[in-house]
């Protein structure tokens, strides 16, 4: 039953990273403030070619890990009542796995620290 639980935690946590590197994105595509000079450089074949190459393998990649996945067999009657509440999510994730979850949020927050040193205008420039 822990095993189960721990694999809830996963994808919990997968999803609220998930959405957190969503917003992250969208503040660094704000940042960035892009002209049309700039979007409407042609980008060079080699580069379009390795976009393609590397998608197409993420795509085998994937394909190849769920094909083997095992979807059902899962006896929800057996769970405990309070599996998924908010309390016992939380107690997992504080007691069980704060190391990678204090990790993850150093990672994260160096990420946006470089988001706004990358979005950042020089001063220099505008004089």
């Amino acid at each position: 039953m822990l095993l189960l639980s721990a694999d809830f935690l996963a994808v919990v946590n997968i999803i609220v990273y998930a959405g957190a590197i969503m917003v992250l994105f969208l503040f660094v595509i704000m940042m960035l403030n892009l002209n049309e000079a700039v979007t409407q450089a042609s980008k060079p074949f080699i580069s379009k070619l390795a976009a393609f190459v590397s998608g197409g393998l993420l795509l085998i990649a994937l394909v190849y890990l769920l094909k083997g996945q095992d979807t059902g067999g899962v006896d929800l009657s057996k769970l405990d009542p309070n599996f998924g509440s908010a309390q016992e999510l939380g107690k997992i994730l504080f007691n069980e796995f704060v190391l990678p979850f204090e990790i993850t949020s150093v990672l994260f927050l160096s990420a946006m620290i470089g988001a706004v040193m990358l979005g950042k205008k020089d001063l220099k420039d505008n004089k």
